[in-house]
């Protein structure tokens, strides 16, 4: 069967009314990340380019897209906390995301709790079922292929605490579609939720042949 596909290079433009890069790479988990600034003010942020990169010890990151207060806080403070973003708490997710100045507190803002961490120095979100506590491990400029320096920072944490509500785990087995964890896809405003209806196995072929 032969396939049409619609190509083109991204520094040309793609054409299209929108641009598919991240419905294509998607859904995405969401880096609902909590910071504070060397002074104390609480900072709550959604990022769309976030994920898990390491096992051990545990490294998570997400991509700011400008040095935005998340970005100039944890790397004043070298911590930061994940915070799980879960169907019932999208909308306060959502208002978080505001444009708002420094000194305002997204937490407020959302109508969210803060609470004390217990390895960092950073509010966790007490309405979210799990936390993350991250020690920053790197803190990266993104280049292009030619070597020129974009707009954009990863930031990579290891994980030193990991709060998880215990109705999430049965048989201590945590159970993802129970959380009811959201994810972003592409366009101005789609996200996606998770099914265990949906759910599949596969078992790779190295455990097969032992």
């Amino acid at each position: 069967m032969t396939r049409h596909k619609y190509s083109y290079q991204p520094r040309a433009g793609h054409g299209l009314p929108h641009d598919p890069l991240n419905a294509i790479v998607g859904p995405r988990p969401i880096g609902w990340i909590s910071s504070q600034s060397q002074q104390g003010q609480r900072n709550l942020a959604p990022y769309s380019f976030f994920n898990c990169f390491n096992y051990t010890p545990p490294i998570i990151g997400f991509a700011s897209s400008g040095w935005k207060d998340s970005v100039r806080n944890i790397s004043e403070t070298k911590a930061f906390v994940w915070n799980l973003a879960t169907r019932p708490l999208a909308e306060a997710m959502n208002e978080s995301s505001a444009s708002v100045p420094a000194d305002r507190d997204e937490f407020a803002l959302a109508g969210l709790t803060p609470v004390a961490a217990s390895h960092v120095d950073v509010s966790m979100v007490a309405e979210s079922p799990v936390n993350f506590e991250c020690r920053l491990t790197q803190l990266i400029r993104l280049q292009d292929a030619q070597g020129g320096e974009l707009e954009s920072w990863l930031v990579l944490g290891e994980v030193v605490a990991i709060h998880i509500d215990e109705t999430l785990l049965e048989n201590g087995i945590y159970q993802t579609a129970k959380a009811q964890p959201i994810l972003r896809a592409g366009g101005p405003s789609a996200y996606y939720a998770i099914s265990e209806d949906l759910r599949f196995d596969l078992t790779r072929p190295d455990a097969r042949r032992g």
